[in-house]
């Protein structure tokens, strides 16, 4: 028989309760306890995919799925090896949870509720007699020969392993008590945040999106493609959460404050859109151009751009001289506008930055400064672009630290 151990899981997350979960599963006569700071567990379960819960992306191959970090992707990549999408849909289907793929290959439960991927894995954990204590701050970790003291908020407590799943923090203040092990810390700076344009007009068309648009930071190689949304304060979607991401640290050091370039038809050349714009033309000359809208751009961006042109929208296109053309080719295909700022993309607030992941052993998430001590979820220096792929880092990191492996 194994003879019972003490383990901390510090942090009541995704992570936190995977590695929780599964070290239990792994060793029933451990005494696992999860120890949250707040009074809340699951906080960006509940509110992930707004309100439906974000599971994971049905993104394949570990090789496939490592290509959606901006930070990480490399470390994860072997870790995937041992967990990844696969193993989600099948843990979460072993604990009668059913999962459905969207066209963007989100993967949300069928309920759409978050509440039926919080309740499993709250279930879960105590079926297995996790215990879960709230309002447990920990101040400190404490090495020992063998196990460790924790400084909690109202006294001291041995364990023989700890499970750091404590989640990012917006400064290096948070940090400190895993500096104070030996940790090298990567300054955290925000991830995934929508672009503020406070001086542009386009915001009067909060509500608009378009299917595929491009997004190009200028002066750099940032430019990314997805689905993009005008928002009251700026522009958001898919295409603009991939450049923030990919961009975090680049965009940080613009203080937020740079120019975009978008391509309002994808990925097009201007050579193709040519030719498909005379071909949508072709015998639709005599149309006004408020009616023939090419390329289906929703009515009221295309009106947006007729005047953002100065082309008279009663105009039929036979009319429409080559000058005006060139202006409105220029904008449907290099648009620019000015950012001046950021918003957290749903409240989920995601950072890049935190523990160096050459501190950590990507086949245990075992800390190589500290042994017996293990990380998962957003305390490394790991992000992911939008589509749920921060949540499977979380349970492919949560697995493995639950393996208590050296």
């Amino acid at each position: 028989m194994v003879s019972s151990k003490k383990v901390a899981v510090i942090g009541g997350g995704a992570a936190g309760f995977f590695a929780a979960i599964n070290g239990k599963s792994n060793f029933p006569d451990y005494d696992i306890t999860i120890l949250e700071k707040s009074n809340k567990l699951l906080a960006k379960v509940k509110i992930s995919g707004g309100g439906r819960c974000n599971v994971a992306n049905a993104t394949f191959g570990a090789a496939e799925l490592s290509k959606n970090y901006p930070r990480g992707g490399k470390q994860l990549k072997k870790a995937f090896n041992h967990f990844a999408t696969k193993e989600t849909i099948e843990w979460f289907e072993g604990k009668d949870v059913a999962l459905k793929t969207e066209s963007d290959n989100r993967m949300f439960p069928t309920t759409d509720d978050s509440a039926t991927i919080m309740d499993s894995l709250l279930n879960t954990a105590r079926a297995l007699g996790v215990q879960i204590i709230k309002h447990a701050g920990v101040a400190s970790i404490t090495p020992l020969t063998t196990g460790f003291n924790l400084e909690l908020t109202d006294k001291k407590e041995f364990f023989d392993y700890v499970i750091v799943a404590s989640g990012g923090s917006p400064n290096m203040r948070g940090f400190d008590w895993l500096r104070d092990l030996g940790h090298e810390i990567i300054p955290p700076v925000p991830s995934l945040f929508t672009f503020n344009m406070p001086d542009e007009e386009v915001t009067e068309l909060s509500g608009v999106s378009v299917p595929m648009a491009q997004v190009k930071v200028q002066g750099t190689k940032l430019k990314y493609s997805g689905p993009l949304l005008i928002t009251h304060w700026g522009m958001s979607g898919p295409a603009v959460l991939k450049t923030s991401a990919w961009g975090a640290r680049d965009l940080h050091i613009r203080n937020y404050n740079f120019d975009i370039q978008v391509n309002w038809m994808g990925e097009i050349t201007e050579e193709t859109f040519r030719t498909s714009l005379s071909a949508t033309l072709a015998g639709n000359h005599k149309r006004q151009v408020k009616n023939q809208n090419p390329f289906n751009l929703p009515n009221r961006l295309w009106d947006y751009f007729l005047t953002k042109v100065n082309v008279q929208p009663d105009k039929i296109w036979a009319e429409v001289t080559k000058k005006e053309l060139n202006r409105l080719v220029n904008i449907l295909l290099n648009d620019t506008y000015e950012v001046s700022g950021k918003t957290t993309f749903k409240e989920e607030f995601v950072t890049a930055g935190g523990v160096a992941l050459s501190n950590v052993d990507f086949n245990t998430m075992q800390s190589r400064q500290c042994p017996g001590l293990y990380f998962a979820g957003e305390v490394l220096d790991i992000d992911g672009i939008t589509g749920g792929f921060n949540f499977q880092a979380a349970w492919t990191t949560g697995f493995l630290a639950g393996q208590l492996k050296n």
